[in-house]
């Protein structure tokens, strides 16, 4: 009897997603321990106060480990997943080339490792950004026209993971996902923006009340990944959009996260031309001061416009979502109250 312990390795495991996903493993008993490597450190207070004392219990070890460098890991154990979620993603903040260089290389070394160790089940985080900006709706058929070198490293990363699958098709299960904005507790991001700027007061809608914006919460996002390499794993490679379906609107995000906060905002409307003189005004002063302001041309720019993907492989395979949206905040405000401003 094979009595290995059973492994996840996590690539790029220390940030947003690769922390819900660890726990995720370990609560359900996919795996034994997970193995986080990664170039930054583990984070105690990271979400919850379980993926704390899994780390004082050894089911979570971290590695040191660079994808841009030959990954030359050593571990003792059954290997039975690899996730890839190593990435340059955010956007502004970054010059184009370091997009290809994290994304490509560690695409090619991740996949190049697992060759190494046999491990036959990877699953990566791409991004909608590959399909491009467009007020039309777009699921997983549509062709991907990336308008950035985020997008465009994302999906060549995709095709270096397609190809690993391909090499040994019969034995080799991927699942590739292709996610809008995830949120949830310890983002940090544009949903957390949103509902600090909502509760605080400064949140303006600019003509884009009726914009939208594919979204999921993150802990669906975990159920999703694992659903589709177990309960679709007879099919390899999947390739889906994660979304609720529909994306809502910015108004509709506004208005669920005020029910949920328990607050009531009235949310004026500025015309788009009068914020963006503004930011264009404020970025340089900010930039000297080094200061990160919340209302950067780039940011402005992209919450005028659509991300209206559809999650349709959901929809055809008959996925159970777990949350409504309603239920995806209310969740994530009782994980951590301090992302709500409490």
């Amino acid at each position: 009897m094979d009595n290995k312990m059973q492994l996840a390795v996590i690539f790029g495991g220390s940030g947003f997603i690769g922390s819900h996903f660890s726990q995720y493993l370990l609560d359900n008993s996919i795996v034994d321990q997970v193995v986080v490597a990664d170039i930054c450190p583990l984070e105690r207070n990271r979400i919850t106060e379980r993926y704390a004392s899994y780390i004082d219990q050894g089911k979570i070890a971290f590695e040191s480990i660079d994808v841009r460098n030959e990954i030359t890991l050593k571990l003792t154990g059954d290997i039975r997943l690899m996730a890839n979620f190593a990435a340059i993603h955010r956007e502004p903040g970054h010059e184009p080339n370091e997009y290809f260089e994290t994304n490509l290389l560690g695409a090619e070394n991740v996949c190049n490792w697992s060759s190494l160790v046999a491990c036959e089940n990877i699953i990566f985080t791409s991004s909608i950004a590959p399909y491009g900006p467009s007020e039309e709706a777009r699921d997983e058929q549509s062709l991907p026209v990336p308008a950035t070198a985020y997008g465009g490293s994302k999906l060549a990363a995709e095709k270096i993971h397609q190809t690993w699958q391909a090499t040994d098709a019969n034995k080799r299960k991927l699942v590739i996902v292709r996610p809008g904005v995830v949120f949830g507790a310890g983002e940090g991001g544009n949903v957390t923006r949103l509902i600090k700027a909502t509760v605080k007061r400064y949140f303006f809608y600019m003509g884009n009340k009726n914009t939208r914006k594919a979204g999921t919460y993150v802990k669906e996002l975990c159920n999703a990944m694992w659903w589709a390499l177990s309960e679709k794993g007879g099919q390899s490679p999947v390739l889906f959009n994660m979304s609720m379906n529909p994306g809502p609107t910015i108004e509709e995000y506004v208005n669920t996260l005020c029910e949920v906060a328990e607050i009531k905002r009235f949310v004026p409307n500025v015309p788009f031309s009068i914020m963006y003189a503004a930011s264009l005004v404020i970025e340089p002063i900010t930039k000297l001061a080094g200061i990160e302001q919340p209302i950067s041309p780039v940011r402005m720019r992209k919450l005028v416009k659509s991300n209206n993907i559809i999650p349709q492989y959901l929809a055809d395979n008959s996925y159970k979502y777990l949350y409504t949206f309603k239920q995806a905040l209310t969740d994530w405000r009782l994980d951590n109250k301090k992302d709500w401003g409490e």
